[in-house]
């Protein structure tokens, strides 16, 4: 690893909780992805004025290092504890969202 790099997830499922594309559960929110989690990834959407859908391309359940949730913003400090959390990947308006959890259903948008 070079000076800089980042080392990668660890996650405690082997990899994406259920590939490929899923039928929504009763919330309309996809069944891997808790309902209040789903709802404030849509709302924080459409709070920096996304206009289309929200799809689900990946959830993970991840062991995060810190309470960066693996994105650190420059200059800001963070928990030096592990935090059981969840990585969720979405496509809206044609490009991918990144969106982390750490123990509750506030989500963190990574834009690295």
């Amino acid at each position: 690893m070079t000076p800089g790099e980042r080392p990668p997830f660890r996650t405690t499922a082997p990899g994406p909780i259920a590939p490929g594309t899923t039928a929504p559960g009763p919330s309309g929110a996809p069944s891997e992805v808790p309902a209040a989690r789903w709802a404030a990834i849509v709302d924080d959407l459409a709070a920096r004025g996304v206009t289309g859908t929200a799809a689900l391309v990946s959830a993970e359940r991840v062991t995060f290092s810190d309470g960066s949730l693996g994105c650190p913003t420059p200059g800001h400090s963070y928990t030096q504890a592990i935090v059981e959390g969840m990585r969720v990947i979405v496509q809206a308006d044609g490009m991918p969202w990144d969106y982390r959890f750490g123990n509750g259903d506030r989500p963190r948008l990574c834009e690295r």
